[in-house]
């Protein structure tokens, strides 16, 4: 049988996911978010969630991921501890003008969605080429 020992811990996490829940009652999933080379790649945990109910768009540079996680346990048992959070999750993201929102690819393994942003061609650092004024041409020439 599983005890608690911590008369607090239930208040604890029902005040956790108070301030974590927003109007809508969606909570937010954790995330990390780095750049690898020339794409921007953002991971959220979401351990028990089936790729069926993970709903990934993008408009007006605007990420927005959701994703439902149900209760495993049926009505007929009785629960005796339940401190994983199930429900509706979401997490938006601004995304800047120096990304390709047309070719985000997403990967979905171990509980983690991993959403691999590449930068925009335009955003990229390139070499400008420099034309020589018609004197210092002249003067190459000779």
């Amino acid at each position: 049988m599983l005890m608690r020992t911590d008369p607090f811990q239930l208040l604890d996490r029902l005040t956790q996911q108070w301030f974590r829940n927003d109007l809508s009652g969606s909570r937010a999933m954790p995330m990390d978010a780095y750049r690898s080379g020339d794409e921007f790649v953002v991971q959220f945990d979401l351990p028990g969630v089936s790729t069926e109910s993970i709903d990934v768009d993008v408009q007006d540079n605007v990420l927005t991921v959701k994703a439902q996680r149900r209760q495993t346990a049926d009505d007929k048992v009785e629960t005796v501890l339940n401190e994983r959070p199930t429900g509706s999750f979401s997490r938006q993201l601004f995304l800047g003008d120096n990304l390709d929102t047309d070719d985000i690819k997403a990967d979905y393994a171990a509980g983690v969605l991993t959403l691999r942003i590449p930068v925009a061609e335009r955003a990229k650092p390139r070499k400008i080429a420099i034309n020589a004024g018609a004197e210092e041409r002249r003067a190459i020439k000779t």
